[in-house]
């Protein structure tokens, strides 16, 4: 129980672990009947109802706590709500995430997680915990019965959840136990450029200037990796491999899965799917992670806008044409990324070397380049093995031959961005 839940709070907080214990334990069958029973007593204190709401925040500190000692991050508990549950459970959760941020400072998070934080827009807007279920009631024009049986509808998701790879520090986690991860303060200025070239590539109504711009990104996020493998092995830098998780949901949650491994591959990460939570683990080094997440959606958005295009005659809305549609368009960006990757590598080994402006400068070359990439590509292999021991391959089918042209052709005309968003 955490410290706001043991302050005066009478006999609303054992009550409130009650009916979440109830809540937990009841099988599918009976869960009807938990849900109603414990919803019941809650909504019946009406008297101590600010109690009630003081002992929650208190409960989900540590309820939320478990879960990020688990390995679990507040994208990935917030997406496990939006996938089976409703939209007030989703509000309920970025409170209680919010609620339960209090307890660390901003400097003890590391920036994917206060990006994650900033992008579900957690923050504390209700006046004291004692108003907080009241506020929340009147805001979602909910009654005490209807918040309560959602209260515990969120709890009961949550603390069902099994521990899974963790892909950063957890809040509060000692010094000790971090893995150095690599540079994790601000945007380096490549990435800056990348956006800009992706910006136009979306703008530009000619594909062929589209396409340009495409590969002149990936070449971009190609040099950027060379550059800080020389950099590292000119140090002696210790740096290991970093982790994040993408969502990645139906439908087509295969093709999808494949387009972000055709973007992770050129870019020396690897991906592992967990198709039961909804999300892909993207290992690689921290600079190149953010590259991956930021051409995997744009290339993901740009898709979906071409088979939208592409889908408005009858037979291509079927399920065969789609999912064929998507499978080539990632097979498809497979081939021109890792094309344009190889390029900049060869360029590189030759001592000609990529600004950040799009122009070329000729250098001696360098014989650590080589070696420094082999370096880095075992070091993910072995990250990927120590995260998961165990993985098994899965085949996705093509069943239609117009949706496989389709989906090349798109491929070929993709603009890339780095505005979009993923909605699970």
């Amino acid at each position: 129980m955490g410290k706001r839940a043991q302050q005066g709070d009478g006999n609303a907080g054992p009550l409130l672990e009650q009916a979440v214990r109830s809540v937990l334990t009841a099988p599918e069958e009976g869960l009807d009947l938990a849900l109603d029973t414990g919803a019941s007593l809650l909504a019946a204190s009406a008297g101590q109802w600010p109690a009630v709401s003081r002992a929650l925040l208190g409960y989900a500190d540590t309820a939320v706590g478990r879960c990020w000692s688990a390995g679990w991050r507040p994208a990935d508990l917030v997406r496990v709500v939006r996938r089976g549950l409703k939209p007030v459970h989703l509000a309920l959760a970025v409170d209680l995430i919010a609620a339960e941020a209090r307890r660390h400072p901003a400097a003890g998070l590391d920036r994917r997680w206060l990006e994650q934080l900033r992008e579900l827009e957690a923050e504390v807007w209700w006046p004291s915990d004692e108003q907080y279920l009241g506020a929340f009631a009147h805001r979602h024009r909910l009654d005490r019965f209807a918040l309560a049986t959602a209260v515990l509808e969120l709890l009961r998701s949550w603390g069902r959840l099994p521990p899974i790879a963790p892909v950063g520090p957890a809040p509060g986690a000692s010094t000790a136990a971090r893995r150095p991860t690599g540079p994790v303060t601000g945007e380096p200025r490549m990435l800056a450029r990348i956006r800009a070239l992706l910006a136009k590539a979306e703008s530009t109504e000619y594909p062929e200037e589209a396409e340009a711009l495409t590969a002149k990104a990936q070449q971009l996020m190609a040099q950027h990796s060379i550059d800080e493998a020389l950099v590292a092995a000119a140090a002696a830098d210790r740096n290991t491999p970093a982790a994040l998780r993408i969502g990645v949901d139906n439908p087509y949650e295969g093709p999808k899965t494949m387009l972000l491994d055709a973007v992770a591959a050129a870019n020396r990460c690897r991906v592992v799917w967990a198709k039961e939570f909804g999300f892909c683990t993207v290992i690689g080094f921290d600079g190149d992670l953010d590259g991956v997440e930021l051409l995997y959606t744009s290339l993901l958005v740009q898709a979906t806008h071409a088979l939208n295009k592409a889908g408005s005659g009858k037979d291509s809305r079927s399920k065969a044409f789609r999912q064929s549609f998507l499978v080539a368009y990632a097979a498809r960006i497979r081939e021109r990324l890792t094309a344009a990757t190889e390029r900049t590598t060869t360029a590189a080994a030759a001592g000609r070397h990529l600004r950040e402006d799009g122009t070329e400068e000729q250098l001696l070359p360098d014989a650590r380049l080589l070696p420094a990439l082999a370096a880095r590509s075992a070091a993910v292999d072995e990250e990927v093995g120590r995260l998961f021991p165990k993985l098994v391959s899965q085949r996705v089918r093509v069943s239609d031959g117009e949706g496989w042209a389709a989906g090349r052709a798109a491929a070929d005309r993709a603009a890339l961005h780095g505005r979009g968003e993923i909605h699970n």
